[in-house]
């Protein structure tokens, strides 16, 4: 099958994920979806709520009182959320690089995909599936967001991915011609099904383990 045939099967089987939609729980704002998406890393997301809680309450999630706090006090309020010696630079670099815009999202929205990815990518701390993560689900841009559970997916269906981020981007750019909607559900769908699904004997139980996938 095609990636457009998983595509269709997985959201057919599984149902829409309706994952971090506008309005929709478990994010408030375009800045707690930013936020978290940085104190996750190399952490569970119940460390992140400790620490999104505690910055919550200090800042309302507004860019310009996070930073104006001390590096000491942002340390205290995302300790939780673990390895915040990484994290603290990198909060008050995503709300530096903001200010640039006013620190209004509908104008970093505006402008090309490229360039908002880029300069994401250029702050310390913000990587590739972090960059994708945030152009789409906050910036509003179709990508292909390339994580563990996609590669595994891929790996059980016959198809693994190289392992460079780019070039695995690539190959399922080449292969789905997809929008910013299915994009996101696409995502959120691998997800999903990576939480409920997470070894061979597993997938091979699933509705996809008679399924191998062509490219």
């Amino acid at each position: 099958m095609t990636i457009a045939d998983l595509y269709d099967l997985m959201l057919t089987t599984m149902g829409p994920q309706h994952w971090l939609e506008p309005g929709i729980p478990p994010a408030e704002t375009p800045w707690e979806i930013l936020w978290g998406g940085v104190l996750v890393q190399n952490t569970n997301w119940r460390n992140v709520d400790y620490a999104l809680a505690n910055l919550k309450q200090a800042t309302a999630f507004e860019p310009a009182r996070l930073l104006a706090l001390s590096d000491d006090e942002l340390t205290a309020l995302v300790k939780p959320a673990g390895f915040y010696t990484r994290k603290v630079p990198t909060l008050k670099g995503l709300a530096t690089w903001a200010q640039q815009y006013q620190c209004d999202l509908a104008t970093i929205k505006a402008l090309p995909a490229t360039r908002i990815r880029s300069e994401l990518k250029a702050l310390k701390g913000i990587g590739d599936e972090t960059a994708d993560y945030f152009t789409m689900y906050v910036f509003d841009k179709p990508t292909i967001i390339v994580d563990t559970y996609l590669r595994r997916l891929f790996t059980w269906l016959g198809q693994p991915l190289p392992s460079g981020y780019l070039k695995a981007q690539t190959v399922i750019e080449r292969a789905w011609d997809y929008d910013f909607a299915s994009a996101r559900e696409w995502h959120a769908l691998i997800v999903e099904f990576g939480k409920q699904v997470k070894d061979d004997t597993a997938f091979r139980q699933s509705f996809l383990a008679d399924y191998t996938l062509q490219l």
